[in-house]
């Protein structure tokens, strides 16, 4: 049951891959800046989740669905892999509404010119 979570995560991220994929929302679009902004936001986020811990602020916690492996204090395996797809995931939504909000309102601009 430790790897539940884990095994989660990297279920759901594979899935936000493969609707990239689908749409060349993110990473078929331009790999080179998404792989850029995929780095530069995990490194952002973890950061964050360092400092959260070094204050105290975030905690671990017991949970059984989690494999029990750490990074660091408090810092289990999965958080990063949360992160990960919190970053994509973020990257395919924000694409995908940007193309469908520009498909919008070209359609409106050919029906009103």
């Amino acid at each position: 049951m430790g790897f539940v979570y884990l095994a989660v995560l990297l279920l759901v991220l594979g899935c936000m891959l493969l609707l990239d994929r689908r749409f060349r929302l993110f990473f078929w679009r331009d790999a080179v800046s998404a792989s850029l902004v995929t780095v530069l936001g995990l490194a952002f986020f973890l950061i964050w989740d360092i400092a959260g811990i070094a204050g105290g602020i975030f905690f671990r916690g017991d949970a059984v669905v989690a494999t029990g492996i750490v990074l660091a204090p408090e810092l289990p395996i999965e958080e990063p892999v949360f992160l990960l797809f919190l970053v994509v995931c973020t990257m395919v939504v924000y694409t995908g509404a940007v193309r469908l909000l520009s498909a919008r309102a070209r359609a409106r601009r050919e029906v009103h010119p």
